[in-house]
């Protein structure tokens, strides 16, 4: 088995999708995995089959956050992989939108610059790590009655762009992964008639460890991830 120059993970916004694929195969490479959710409860299962810490947090209250990380590196060792995984989803017609709603998910994308923040403190001084962003067809598109997503989503492709360009020269590698497309789950599977047609969480994450295992000299620093029937 081949192993990663990583040694301890965090995923927040930790769920049973591809963060859990995630998990998995991190732990199979050899890396010590701390989970982050605001309900832990439902990570009972991937916690018995990894081994993983779990930790509650809000990802867009700071002193939570600081508290998650400070907890996962007494825990595992400071995480050198930190993953956000949190998400959102509001649609409907614009005039329809309830303003207060808006603001609940887009402090998503602020829980993302908190957890990315304090990621870089302990990177930096290290001049090594990474920090991956998941991303969605939104963060590049921005359909019609689906405006609060799509502000999120750019947010956080714009928090990323912006982080890879600062942090890449001082050894931080930064990429964020356009998610564009369903993901396949237990209850969710693509037709008998169009095979392939939704993203398989396992496959999704074999891409982040591609991105995680590329040499400093070719670093990517977004990545589109789409089955055969999605359009560009």
């Amino acid at each position: 088995m081949d192993r990663t120059q990583f040694s301890s993970a965090l995923i927040v916004g930790a769920g049973s999708g591809s963060s859990a694929s995630l998990a998995r195969l991190f732990k199979q490479h050899g890396m010590k995995i701390a989970l982050a959710a605001r309900n832990i409860a439902k990570l009972k299962p991937l916690q018995d089959g990894t081994g993983a810490a779990a930790f509650t947090c809000d990802a867009t209250d700071r002193l939570q956050v600081q508290t998650l990380f400070e907890e996962a590196s007494a825990k595992n060792g400071e995480p050198d992989v930190v993953v956000y995984n949190a998400g959102g989803h509001l649609r409907g017609p614009l005039i329809d939108l309830d303003p207060a709603a808006v603001e609940r998910l887009l402090s998503v994308a602020f829980g993302g610059f908190l957890v990315a923040q304090e990621a870089a403190k302990r990177m930096l001084p290290k001049v090594r790590g990474a920090i991956l962003f998941t991303g969605a067809s939104a963060s590049i598109k921005g359909y019609a009655q689906s405006a609060p997503f799509a502000m999120g989503k750019f947010a956080l492709r714009g928090l990323a762009q912006s982080m890879a360009r600062e942090l890449s020269p001082q050894g931080i590698h930064v990429a964020h992964f356009v998610i564009d497309g369903g993901i396949a789950s237990p209850s969710r599977q693509a037709p008998a008639d169009k095979p392939d047609s939704m993203l398989d969480p396992d496959a999704i994450a074999a891409s982040y460890l591609h991105v995680l295992m590329q040499p400093r000299s070719a670093w990517t620093w977004e990545v589109e991830l789409r089955p055969w029937v999605e359009r560009f």
